[in-house]
């Protein structure tokens, strides 16, 4: 690890890892380029760090803060029938948080985003989602930066 906390190789040391919507010291927000899954974004610690139990307690509630913050924003602009959390880490080991918003109509509804499609995507409600994030992304730079 290099002195500003960064691992040469890491995707997520090396890039954003999606559209940036804010970004301070400690973490970034994202939104994630998922064919599928307009409203799919990570909350990113920025320095390196494999696992939630390495930060310290005070940097897991700036962290989780992050984390619901976006999902609340996601609650009341898009009404998804559920928000999913993920931590997995397994592909890329540099803690972030996937914050995505469900639909009962999206394609692999009511499976994961990683397992196989349930139905033939709904491009029109795609490309709604799609444009209703634009505010969604105003709305966590805008709170997250307060």
């Amino acid at each position: 690890m290099n002195a500003s906390g960064k691992i040469a190789g890491c995707a997520l040391c090396e890039t954003d890892g999606g559209l940036l919507i804010f970004r301070n010291e400690q973490l970034r927000v994202i939104q994630a380029n998922e064919a599928g899954f307009p409203a799919f974004y990570r909350v990113v610690w920025n320095r390196h760090m494999a696992e939630f139990s390495d930060l310290s307690s005070a940097e897991r509630d700036t962290c989780m803060n992050a984390v619901v913050m976006v999902e609340q924003i996601l609650r009341s602009e898009l009404q998804p029938r559920k928000i999913n959390l993920a931590a997995l880490g397994n592909m890329v080991p540099h803690l972030h948080w996937h914050v995505m918003a469900r639909f009962d109509w999206d394609s692999h509804f009511p499976t994961p985003v990683w397992s196989a499609p349930q139905r033939p995507p709904e491009v029109e409600k795609l490309a709604a989602v799609a444009s209703r994030c634009l505010e969604v992304n105003r709305l966590i730079a805008e709170k997250m930066a307060l």
